[in-house]
């Protein structure tokens, strides 16, 4: 993707790009321009009109102009108008406006706005440009369902080229009418979506290991044929056109390589049984700043329950998860847990469970696993984890987003817990991972509380969907489809909810 922006530069060939056609491009790095106002953040958007803006105001701002000064200023002006540089303040407006930023807070610096609303700005960024290529480096990330919505139906639309990175199943599927796929060190491009793609990928895969496997039982005929009468003055001939035949058919056999995607073996086994009453809530409330954020919620979760906890950014999500879990108290209310509750927490922010120090990957692990358990035990969980080798000496420090996200599964493994909460546990994992880790949750007999915007998650599976709202909170013994189809086409138009700014 960035080489693809002309950021990074191909170590062979060349990006070629026709004359006049723009590319806009929305990085993974949402905090550069965290002291620019929100309104200058999406006029950056267009670097050249950006630049003659900040050389028009800073003459305007003397109070006298030189006469080259004043030429200057007439040339700028007459690009400023071409660039359309009187309606751009104007039209920045209103794409933010769109993108449920209020005019209020459009002078307010970008750190000032919660993680979703500033990718709406370097959204609106990027837009501001009006592209004729896009490319988007994992545009949902930090996004809630709502917006991931409002997103599909602006790319389906959008009049240009589409380049995006994912890792969301049901974002790909919706908006992809073709897939690049990068593995054994090549791309090969599928027509369709991601699941057409997973078909096809299958189907090539397949193909071609019958195909060579015909082809090694013809190589073992003609071998067969070759020793025996090759000496044979008779059929000597015969023997050479069938070694030849061998050379060839072995030419056109194709190396089929083993794919550079791998999935971690994950299993989540209870060392305990769960009895049937896990959590109840009672009245429960908290607020922040004056603002409540949860008002006198009471909720009963029992054994085997999978419930999904969805809104908008902001809006408190995790606060609740929080409060269920005992890592935060309420202002009112009690939370209590059942007798025989051992709950596991996967944090939204990494930084809660893998502390800021040197330890190395088999020192966090078994610092953090339950007493008695053997390095033998850590080394076989780390491999599992896709940690093989001296890979498990890395220091916790250097390791990425979806590195630290397979360590804390990891430790929730070896817990054995019998309750598993997760606060957006797919937001730095790969599709394998994400599959991996689906499939495990599945298969757990335990209860499970879940915060996601991964749509395919939620609705594969939850049985129980709270959503909460800043009207309340929303309790729906039901599947996400089911709760999508009581709620109605509304439940997407209400795309603001949480608090834009950040608290």
């Amino acid at each position: 993707m960035k080489v693809l922006a002309g950021i990074l530069q191909p170590t062979a060939g060349a990006v070629a790009i026709d004359k006049d056609i723009k590319v806009g491009y929305l990085k993974q790095d949402h905090y550069e321009y965290e002291n620019e106002t929100v309104l200058g953040t999406v006029l950056r958007g267009n670097p050249e009109l950006w630049e003659l803006m900040q050389e028009r105001d800073t003459i305007y701002a003397k109070e006298e102009m030189t006469d080259e000064e004043g030429i200057r200023i007439s040339e700028i002006e007459d690009r400023f108008a071409d660039l359309g540089g009187y309606e751009a303040e104007s039209i920045a407006g209103e794409l933010l406006e769109g993108l449920a930023i209020p005019t209020n807070i459009h002078n307010r610096p970008l750190n000032f706005l919660t993680g979703g609303f500033k990718l709406r700005v370097l959204l609106a960024q990027v837009l501001f440009l009006k592209p004729d290529v896009l490319l988007l480096d994992e545009p949902t990330n930090h996004l809630d369902i709502k917006t991931i919505h409002w997103l599909e139906e602006l790319l389906l639309d959008y009049d240009g080229v589409v380049i995006v990175i994912s890792h969301d199943r049901h974002f790909i599927n919706s908006v992809s009418t073709h897939i690049a796929d990068l593995d054994y060190n090549t791309i090969r491009i599928f027509s369709g979506n991601y699941d057409d793609f997973m078909i096809a990928a299958e189907q090539t895969q397949s193909q071609l290991q019958n195909e060579n496997k015909r082809a090694k039982e013809k190589i073992n005929d003609l071998q067969e044929f070759v020793s025996r009468f090759s000496a044979n003055a008779s059929k000597s001939k015969q023997a050479t056109s069938r070694a030849k035949m061998i050379e060839k058919i072995k030419a056109e056999m194709v190396d089929v390589k083993p794919s550079s995607r791998v999935a971690p073996y994950i299993r989540f086994k209870p060392r305990r049984v769960l009895g049937k009453d896990v959590f109840e809530a009672i009245n429960i409330n908290k607020s922040y700043d004056s603002v409540s954020v949860i008002k006198d919620f009471s909720i009963s979760i029992s054994k085997g329950e999978k419930v999904g906890i969805v809104g908008t950014n902001g809006v408190g999500k995790t606060t609740l998860l929080k409060m269920l879990m005992k890592k935060l108290d309420p202002d009112a209310g009690e939370v209590k847990w059942g007798d025989s509750v051992e709950p596991s927490y996967f944090p939204q922010d990494q930084r809660e469970a893998i502390e800021p120090d040197a330890d190395t990957l088999i020192e966090w692990l078994l610092r953090n696993a339950p007493q008695g358990t053997e390095v033998q035990e850590i080394r076989a969980i780390l491999g599992r984890m896709l940690f093989s080798g001296d890979m498990a000496n890395k220091s916790t420090k250097v390791l990425s987003g979806g590195e630290k996200s397979r360590m804390i599964i990891g430790k929730m493994i070896l817990a054995g817990d019998n309750v598993i909460a997760l606060d957006e546990p797919t937001n730095h994992l790969d599709l394998e991972t994400i599959e991996a880790l689906n499939y495990a949750l599945s298969l757990f007999e335990g209860t499970i509380l879940l915060v996601s915007h991964d749509r395919e998650f939620i609705s594969s599976l939850c049985t129980r969907i709270v959503e909460v709202t800043p009207e309340g909170i929303k309790d729906f013994k039901g599947t996400y489809e089911e709760f999508l189809e009581r709620e109605g086409a509304d439940f997407y138009k209400r795309l603001t909810g949480g608090p834009v700014v950040s608290t």
